[in-house]
């Protein structure tokens, strides 16, 4: 499973499949990371930086974060993808193909001058979110997919 977390300043990644539960951010950020609760991450219940170095100290590399650089994720469930949107915009997309029981990920892409800050990466797992929602299982084809969600 594959969630992300957003505010304002960063996002951040949580990848179940690698968690091996040191429990190292509970202890570290209890305010934010609370596996009694649901979400289990409260990205409000800590300033940026104390959040930041929390995710850092992760041993396994389950939770990961990025400055989100004035860049909105929205899901577009109409064109099939997940867009990134610097103002009004266009400067990313993860484009999906369905079939009744999973989405097919096929494209994933960032202009270049946006390339290196973790759009793609957000933009990927915001697919997979959607996707999760709905119980449908994700394929990941395009190659950047295939190496985040591998």
């Amino acid at each position: 499973m594959h969630r992300l977390y957003e505010n304002e300043d960063i996002t951040v990644f949580w990848d179940s499949d690698k968690c091996r539960h040191a429990k190292v951010c509970v202890h570290q950020s209890p305010t934010v990371f609370n596996k009694d609760k649901r979400p289990w991450i409260d990205i409000g219940g800590a300033p940026t930086a104390q959040i930041w170095q929390t995710v850092s100290q992760c041993p396994s590399g389950a939770l990961t974060c990025v400055y989100n650089h004035d860049v909105r994720i929205v899901f577009d469930e109409g064109r099939r993808c997940s867009l990134a949107l610097s103002g009004d915009t266009e400067i990313g997309e993860c484009c999906y193909d369905e079939t009744p029981d999973s989405w097919t990920i096929v494209h994933t892409g960032v202009r270049s001058e946006y390339e290196g800050k973790g759009i793609a990466k957000r933009l990927v797992f915001k697919v997979t979110e959607e996707a999760e929602k709905r119980k449908l299982s994700v394929v990941p084809v395009c190659t950047y997919a295939m190496k985040v969600l591998g």
